[in-house]
């Protein structure tokens, strides 16, 4: 029996999914409870690696959330 996805925290959804890759519903529910949170910088896509010198906040911002994602 699966888990209630709608239940679980982001930091228990996304350490179910990393132990069950091939499982997309838990997948979506993740990207789904991501997209709720609505804290995304978003970006037009770069054209070269020197494009990221024009983002300084999206930067700061990545620095930032994976020290964050190493005790989430």
């Amino acid at each position: 029996m699966k888990p209630n996805f709608n239940e679980m925290s982001k930091k228990e959804l996304r350490t179910y999914v990393l132990a069950h890759r091939d499982d997309n519903e838990a997948f979506y529910a993740y990207v789904d409870k991501i997209n709720a949170e609505g804290n995304r910088v978003t970006h037009p896509p770069l054209k070269s690696l020197e494009d990221m010198e024009n983002y300084p906040e999206f930067i700061e911002k990545l620095r930032r959330d994976s020290g964050h994602q190493e005790s989430a």
